[in-house]
């Protein structure tokens, strides 16, 4: 079987303690199933007096600079609202399958506050939603690598999904 490794890139650093345990947890549980990394790019700066356009500046900026780190032969899914939905077990299909037909770098793309632009979108193998709830891009890694964590756990048949 295919190691796969498995790539994070994000709007924003992670700087709470509490955050950073949680994800290096997880990330130790991985180690045995794959190999992870985390790029983490500025998040472009906005505030509530700009204008939508100055909102898609930034957004696109924050995009190019993702998609710079992307190499294209990368399976990359995008965290979009508009997303699939998915079960837990549905999401290790996903990953079992892409394993299994040998796409061996995945890569997760987490937008900035405004979300991810329409050149991330378009580069996007796959879009997932986690929910339709806003989450601040430093949960919602904790959130993912749980569900990546897990994911591998299903598809060992090991104990800890439920």
């Amino acid at each position: 079987m295919i190691k796969i490794k498995i790539t994070i890139i994000s709007a924003g650093k992670v700087k709470e303690k509490y955050f950073l345990s949680a994800i290096d947890e997880y990330v130790k549980r991985l180690s045995r199933y794959t190999k992870m990394e985390f790029i983490s790019l500025k998040q472009g700066h906005t505030t509530q007096e700009m204008s939508e356009k100055d909102i898609l500046n930034v957004k696109e900026d924050e995009g190019l600079r993702m998609l710079d780190r992307v190499n294209e032969r990368e399976y990359v899914i995008a965290l979009d609202l508009k997303g699939t939905e998915l079960t837990s077990e549905k999401f290790s299909d996903k990953i079992q399958n892409l394993r299994v037909t040998g796409k061996s770098n995945i890569t997760f793309i987490i937008g900035g506050s405004h979300g991810l632009s329409e050149k991330v979108l378009k580069r996007a193998n796959y879009k997932i939603c986690f929910s339709k709830m806003t989450f601040p891009h430093k949960l919602m890694k904790v959130i993912l690598v749980e569900q990546i964590y897990r994911a591998f756990k299903i598809i060992s048949n090991e104990p800890y999904h439920k």
